[in-house]
């Protein structure tokens, strides 16, 4: 059953344990047990369980003992970097994790880095005085943080949690749940607002969208996929500017083969079901960031926040990325960045821009 309050009972119900509701417990793990080998690392290396559960094993070897599963939106300490000769071949990359409170389980324990969202630059941000109603793009700085939906009956409920690295409009600002400042931001396909706290995002300033190498013609700098080595390749003039591993659509949602241009893009772009809901494993994907299209039926490079387990299929015909470098496609690739694309609407900008040639 789903629990619906108004910001008055909101305030008169947490009392003092508000700060501890909205406070940012991520900054330590609190269901981590004191390890010194935490310290030795001075946490520099974070990661948030990004699906419904992951598994643990006594090696860096899903062949190995399972000593039990971490649930969603768990933040671990990642004390050490391993590629195991176990692979798999695609990411061989596990980390060896500090122990859980209430778990008995070794000194050592792995995790693999499929499903593990490194969060490792997590951060508060000073919020801003003002915003447009047209739309500022906000950057979550946080590994997660829960976003609250004021009904048509006045009362509050959580909806849709944002991730680290996910892009989102704002338009307001206004007093929050807590008595600070909140943004209040406006889901483009939805079109509905729900509140979030201000520091958890930051503001990307217009220096981060300027267009890569404008001038090169777009027939000059064509994008590559192969689907068969699961790498992307974009090229100017035949020089390699940039090589990665991608990941592609799934059986039966593979990315369409054959030649496209870019026609449409947008840093933010809610995919999924379309649902308004609170539930954080529903298949929503609020805030995909950098998305580029390329084909009439929605498939499109974009940044990936639910996963990290490049090369083989992982997706539902788009071509998945890391983060940094689906930003920087998205600026290289034309058509490029304008001040219309400004607008959380931006989106349904079209032309035939870069090619893109899916093989």
């Amino acid at each position: 059953m789903t629990t619906s309050i108004n910001r008055r009972d909101f305030l008169r119900l947490a009392g003092l344990a508000l700060g501890g509701l909205l406070a940012p417990a991520w900054v330590f793990s609190t269901n981590l047990a004191a390890d010194p080998e935490v310290e030795k690392t001075s946490r520099g290396m974070r990661g948030r369980v990004a699906r419904r559960y992951i598994s643990y094993y006594s090696q860096p070897d899903d062949a190995s003992p399972r000593l039990g599963k971490i649930e969603r939106d768990t933040l671990l300490d990642l004390l050490e970097v391993v590629e195991s000769p176990a692979g798999p071949p695609h990411n061989p990359r596990w980390y060896r994790i500090a122990g859980l409170q209430g778990k008995e389980r070794s000194e050592s324990s792995y995790v693999h880095s499929g499903y593990i969202q490194r969060v490792d630059g997590a951060h508060l941000n000073t919020p801003v005085a003002s915003a447009t109603e047209v739309g500022q793009l906000a950057e979550v700085t946080v590994p997660f943080s829960q976003t609250h939906y004021q009904n048509k009956q006045g009362y509050y409920q959580k909806v849709y949690r944002l991730y680290y690295e996910s892009q989102h409009w704002v338009t307001g600002i206004q007093e929050g749940l807590d008595g600070t400042s909140w943004y209040s931001l406006t889901d483009e396909w939805l079109r509905v607002r729900y509140i979030v706290p201000a520091a958890h995002l930051r503001l990307v300033p217009p220096a981060e969208l300027a267009p890569v190498a404008p001038e090169v013609p777009a027939q000059e700098k064509p994008i590559r996929v192969s689907l068969e080595a699961q790498t992307l390749m974009a090229e100017e003039a035949g020089r390699v500017v940039l090589h990665t591993q991608i990941a592609s659509g799934m059986k039966y949602m593979e990315t369409p083969k054959g030649e496209f241009f870019i026609n449409r893009k947008t840093p933010s772009k809610h995919m999924g079901n379309g649902g308004l809901t609170g539930d954080p494993n529903a298949y929503e994907l609020v805030g995909v960031p950098w998305v580029s299209f390329f084909h009439t039926n929605g498939v499109a490079f974009h940044g990936t926040y639910w996963h990290d387990n490049y090369g083989v299929p992982m997706s539902h015909g788009c071509v998945n990325m890391r983060t940094a470098e689906a930003r920087w496609l998205y600026r290289w690739c034309l058509p490029a960045y304008s001040p219309e694309f400004e607008s959380r609407l931006g989106w349904r900008v079209k032309g035939e821009g870069t090619a893109v040639i899916v093989e």
